[in-house]
């Protein structure tokens, strides 16, 4: 088993993680309000805030996380608000393998890029663009500097230089926010809009 898989089903097994909410996330809000509804995907979904909220807003919503312990969870939340939301145990580099199939209009990925190893940077990229539809919109919201303690399971944080690296042969950056972290000394929360490029582009 990967350190990082490792540390993410020990952190939710010891009991609630800080970076899980039982509320669906403001930046979530923000950027469904006045969308048409469609197919969408959470990456990392964690509980399944976020998934349940764009179920209960119409989206056909499908969350995927790699600890079976966030999925179970959200199941069990899903099931108690009678929400048709959908969860997927897998790892986001390898989703076409754990079931997850396309497209979809609308991905979202909030604090889970930003930890994944560098090595496994490029089937990440590849695997949303995948299941992403040609002019679909992805998001990646993170932290630009994770703490020294993040590091050590593989965490290299976020930034437009390396999303142009790995995700530039697919998708088109769009638009790019920061704003203050309250995570220590993590640096900025950098906000990124990615448009899937269009077949053959």
């Amino acid at each position: 088993m990967r350190i990082d898989s490792f540390f993410y089903r020990l952190a939710y097994l010891s009991g609630k993680p800080r970076w899980d909410s039982p509320e669906p996330r403001p930046e979530l809000k923000e950027l469904a309000h006045g969308r048409d509804q469609g197919r969408a995907l959470d990456l990392g979904c964690g509980t399944g805030s976020d998934v349940i909220y764009l179920a209960s807003r119409g989206w056909e919503a499908v969350g995927v996380d790699f600890v079976p312990a966030a999925i179970a969870a959200a199941r069990s939340r899903a099931d108690q608000a009678g929400s048709s939301a959908s969860f997927i145990v897998g790892d986001v580099t390898r989703l076409r393998e754990a079931g997850v199939r396309g497209s979809f209009d609308l991905v979202i990925d909030i604090g889970c890029y930003h930890a994944i190893p560098v090595a496994r940077r490029d089937s990440y990229a590849a695997e949303v663009a995948a299941v992403t539809r040609p002019g679909g919109d992805l998001y990646i919201a993170g932290i630009t500097h994770p703490p020294a303690a993040w590091r050590l399971i593989g965490a290299r944080g976020i930034s437009e230089d390396d999303l142009h690296h790995r995700l530039g042969s697919y998708f088109d950056i769009v638009d790019e926010r920061r704003e203050g972290s309250s995570v220590g000394r993590a640096g900025s929360f950098g906000l990124y809009h990615l448009v899937r490029k269009q077949a053959g582009v």
